[in-house]
C-alpha cells in the first residue's frame, strides 16, 4: 500500500505518532466506547438503580414517566407502551427495569436482531403474563414481518397466527393479555411511523451533565466500596463523554490503578495518572479520536478530506471512523461533516 507521504508496505503515515494500521482501536477494546461488553453487563446489574427516585439524571424523562406509571397504577391497568431513544449507555435498559419494578410486574428482555421471523415474536407474545413488561432493545432492527405483527399486538392485544401454507393457509386469532412494551433504539429515525405512533409515551435520553455524572460516580463508588473524593469523582466524570456507562467503566479502571499504584483512595491526581495510562485525556478523547484529528490536521491541512481517505490514513475501516470516532468529535465541535468531506474546526 502506498500512503500519502510516499511510504509503502504497511508503514504508517508520517505525523501519526507511530500508530500502526489497526492500532488505534484494533489492539484493545476502547475504554470510552458507549457500547456494553460482557464485563459491563455483569457489573451494571449490581449498579443499576431500582426505582425512579434512585435514577440519576434525565429529570424531564423521570418526571413524565413517573406520571405515566402512577396514573396506570391508580387505574389498575398496564402502563402505556414506552419508546426510549438515545445514544448507547444513557440508561434505556435501566429505565425499562425500573418501569417493571414500579409497576410490580415481571420483565422479559429480548432484542430486535433476535426476532427475525413473525413466529419468533408470536412465541414471545403468547407466553406473556398479564401486566408483564416486554423490553425490546434495538427495536429498529426487527424484521418487517415481525414488525407488522407487533402493530396489532400493541393496539388490540391480539395476533393472527398463520397455520399452513399457500391457498390453504388459515389465520387463527390469538388473544393476548394486556402488557407493556418498552422499546429502545439508538436510531429513532429508522422506526416506521406506524410503529412509532403506537407508543403512548416517547422519551429521548440526553447526554449527562458533568455534575450528574459525579453523582453517578459517587453512587457507584459506594456500591463498589471504593473511596473517592469530590475532586477524583469530578476528574472521572469530566472524561466520561456525558455517558454513565463510560463513567462506571472509567471508575473501575481507576479503582484498579489506585489499588495497585496508590493507597486505594481515588483523588484527582490518582484519577489523572490512571486515565493517562489508559490514554483517555481531559476531554475524553482516546487514541482513535486523537489519531483521526492528527491525520486531519497534519496530513490534510484540516481538510476537507473524504471519509475513505481519512480511514486509510488512520489504518481503520471506514465504518469504524464514521460510527465510532466521528459522533463524539462532531458533538464536541472538533470535526465537521460537509458535502466536500471532513473538516477540522478551529477548536481542533
Amino acid at each position: 500500500m502506498t500512503w500519502d507521504d510516499g511510504s509503502t508496505d504497511g508503514a504508517y503515515p508520517a505525523g501519526l505518532d507511530g500508530l500502526a494500521p489497526g492500532g488505534p482501536a484494533g489492539d484493545a477494546e476502547r475504554l470510552v466506547d458507549a457500547g456494553a461488553d460482557s464485563e459491563d453487563s455483569a457489573v451494571e446489574a449490581a449498579l443499576r438503580p431500582k426505582s425512579l427516585a434512585e435514577f440519576v439524571g434525565q429529570p424531564k424523562v423521570r418526571q413524565q414517566l413517573d406520571l405515566v406509571l402512577k396514573a396506570a397504577r391508580q387505574r389498575g391497568a398496564s402502563a402505556d407502551h414506552v419508546l426510549l431513544s438515545g445514544a448507547p449507555g444513557l440508561g434505556k435498559t435501566t429505565l425499562s427495569m425500573i418501569i417493571a419494578s414500579e409497576m410490580g410486574a415481571p420483565i422479559r428482555i429480548t432484542s430486535g436482531p433476535a426476532i427475525q421471523h413473525a413466529g419468533d415474536l408470536a412465541a414471545i407474545l403468547s407466553s406473556l403474563q398479564e401486566g408483564e413488561v416486554l423490553f425490546l432493545d434495538e427495536i429498529h432492527r426487527m424484521s418487517r414481518p415481525a414488525e407488522e405483527m407487533l402493530y396489532m399486538a400493541m393496539e388490540d392485544f391480539r395476533v393472527d397466527v398463520i397455520v399452513g401454507k399457500g391457498p390453504g393457509a388459515t389465520a387463527i386469532p390469538l388473544e393476548l393479555p394486556p402488557f407493556t412494551l418498552v422499546g429502545a433504539t439508538t436510531r429513532a429515525g429508522l422506526l416506521p411511523p406506524p410503529l412509532r405512533d403506537r407508543f403512548g409515551f416517547t422519551a429521548h435520553m440526553e447526554f449527562y451533565e458533568a455534575e450528574e455524572l459525579e453523582r453517578v460516580v459517587h453512587r457507584s463508588a459506594r456500591l463498589l466500596d471504593v473511596a473517592v473524593d469530590e475532586a477524583g469523582a469530578a476528574e472521572i466524570a469530566g472524561r466520561s463523554r456525558g455517558t454513565p456507562r463510560i463513567a462506571n467503566r472509567l471508575l473501575r479502571r481507576v479503582r484498579d490503578y489506585a489499588q495497585v499504584e496508590a493507597d486505594g483512595h481515588i483523588t484527582r491526581e490518582v484519577a489523572g495518572r490512571a486515565l493517562a495510562v489508559y490514554e483517555v485525556d481531559e476531554r475524553g478523547l482516546d487514541r482513535l479520536d486523537r489519531a483521526v484529528l492528527q491525520a486531519l490536521l497534519k496530513l490534510f491541512g484540516g481538510g476537507p478530506v473524504g471519509l475513505s481517505t481519512l480511514a486509510v490514513a488512520v489504518g481503520e475501516e471506514r465504518e469504524t471512523v464514521e460510527e465510532v470516532a466521528e459522533p463524539f468529535l462532531v458533538r464536541e465541535g472538533l470535526l465537521a461533516r460537509t458535502p466536500r468531506g471532513r473538516v477540522a474546526t478551529p477548536a481542533a
